[in-house]
């Protein structure tokens, strides 16, 4: 009997450890839990380090399109990668008389589908060194990969870092990056 219990006990031991190790998990943004469960808006309002992208979502009049259903993959850039604008370029675009801009420059952020990284990596492969991908504003930006990083190259030739990959959330995926990336 000690010896059934004991292999019962290992046996479910193994499992629950199986079953942990396989279920998904979303990476903290900024020390926030992300949650597979919300939206791209609904977990993006609760990360400390990507505030000034709130704002100009809400500013851009883009909070109901990332509440649909999608699903989008967005490229999330810091308020870090805000403030390496040049200064007042911020609080420009969030005025109302540049809404068509700020529209323009968020949009080229955001890619139709869900793409994790493993699948950006398997394009990036199968492209022989660089992914092309079609921005909902329109224009392409170019992935690459460099020391196992995901790089993006955007329309001016400015790159972004993936610097936390896979926030998978109920309407797609975020990606965040160091870099806010331009279109023409």
């Amino acid at each position: 009997m000690k010896k059934t219990f004991l292999a019962t006990f290992t046996v479910a031991v193994m499992a629950i450890t199986s079953l942990a190790a396989h279920a998904q998990t979303d990476p903290t943004v900024g020390g926030a839990a992300m949650y597979p469960t919300k939206t791209i808006v609904e977990n993006a309002v609760n990360s400390p380090i990507n505030k000034t992208l709130v704002a100009a979502v809400k500013a851009g009049g883009l909070v109901d399109t990332l509440n649909s259903p999608g699903p989008f993959t967005v490229f999330a850039p810091t308020d870090d990668a805000f403030a390496k604008l040049p200064a007042g370029t911020v609080d420009t675009l969030v005025k109302p008389e540049n809404k068509d801009t700020l529209d323009k420059i968020l949009t080229y952020h955001v890619v139709a589908g869900r793409i994790s990284s493993k699948q950006l990596a398997g394009m990036i492969k199968k492209g022989g060194g660089k992914a092309i991908l079609k921005t909902v504003q329109g224009e392409d930006l170019t992935a690459t990969m460099s020391d196992g990083k995901i790089m993006l190259t955007d329309a001016k030739g400015g790159m972004a870092i993936i610097t936390t990959a896979d926030v998978f959330q109920s309407n797609g995926v975020i990606h965040i990056i160091d870099t806010v990336l331009m279109p023409n």
